[in-house]
């Protein structure tokens, strides 16, 4: 008998259906089988929230894995680790650095709070550091680092270590979800500031090159020039996706272009949105 994965979103800048609340940022409920993960944290408590109008069962819970360390992905984590203290924890030890943004002449930090950064320290089940390719359960994967394999895809904005916005931020710490469905696999993204398409190149490699059949999560083109927009759309063609769900930090002019290009096979992901696969 083939295994369901069931990915449901509890926080998005959008929501699908009533009763459910919206908030810049990202949290996705993976389960599969009878494992369950979350896959970011959102901002604030609403994970928890959205899980008990959905009624999820957040309490079995085993693994958190940190896409990387901006606020509005790690904040959740204080919140979750209430409700199962014992859980898990997967990131790259990047994500606890100091970080920045600069808009205008202005810095503004968007990092991983002091609190969020003390409570996966110290109440966490134990923390494990995803530098390379991490197993969470059997068939899903943390991509640890992701090469940058091209010359056109950045980070997607003016990223800094420091607030004085000297120091450029590589954003090592930024990694994908992979979920293994045996002849094909489907990708969960925080906001692929590594470039989804050498996101895509890194999974094909770590995977043996088996196809990607979902791309689910944030693009961060929203500063994208039209030059990597179009190549971006180009490299999703070849990869001959089922299913595209563009979410959170992806921007609304990529957006707008990306299901231009793919009519057919993209869907919106707002809070309370659930995706189903099989696996093989």
């Amino acid at each position: 008998m083939s295994e369901t994965i069931r990915i449901a979103v509890l926080v998005e800048n959008s929501v699908h259906r009533q009763g459910l609340v919206a908030e810049h940022g990202l949290c996705f409920h993976v389960q599969s089988g009878e494992h369950s993960l979350l896959f970011d944290t959102g901002q604030t408590d609403l994970a928890v929230i959205n899980a008990e109008t959905l009624r999820l069962p957040l309490d079995r819970t085993e693994a958190v894995v940190l896409s990387h360390g901006h606020y509005d992905h790690t904040g959740g984590v204080t919140a979750i680790l209430d409700v199962v203290p014992e859980a898990r924890i997967y990131l790259h030890p990047a994500a606890f650095k100091n970080k920045f943004s600069h808009h205008s002449g202005q810095s503004r930090s968007i990092g991983m709070s002091d609190c969020v950064a003390q409570t996966i320290r110290q109440r966490a089940g134990g923390f494990i550091q995803t530098t390379c390719q991490t197993k969470i359960f059997e068939g899903v994967f943390a991509t640890g680092e992701i090469p940058r394999s091209n010359a056109y895809e950045d980070t997607g904005g003016a990223f800094f270590l420091d607030a004085a916005g000297t120091q450029l931020d590589p954003m090592t710490d930024d990694q994908a979800l992979v979920i293994d469905l045996g002849c094909s696999v489907v990708l969960l993204l925080g906001c692929a500031h590594s470039g989804v398409v050498n996101t895509l190149e890194h999974v094909r490699h770590l995977t043996g090159g088996k196809p990607v059949r979902a791309v689910i999560g944030g693009l961060h083109l929203g500063a994208a020039s039209e030059k990597r927009i179009q190549q971006t759309i180009t490299r999703l063609r070849d990869t001959h996706l089922e299913l595209l769900a563009p979410t959170h930090c992806t921007g609304w002019p990529a957006t707008a272009k990306l299901w231009s290009a793919f009519p057919d096979i993209c869907l919106p992901a707002g809070v309370g949105t659930v995706f189903e696969f099989k696996r093989d």
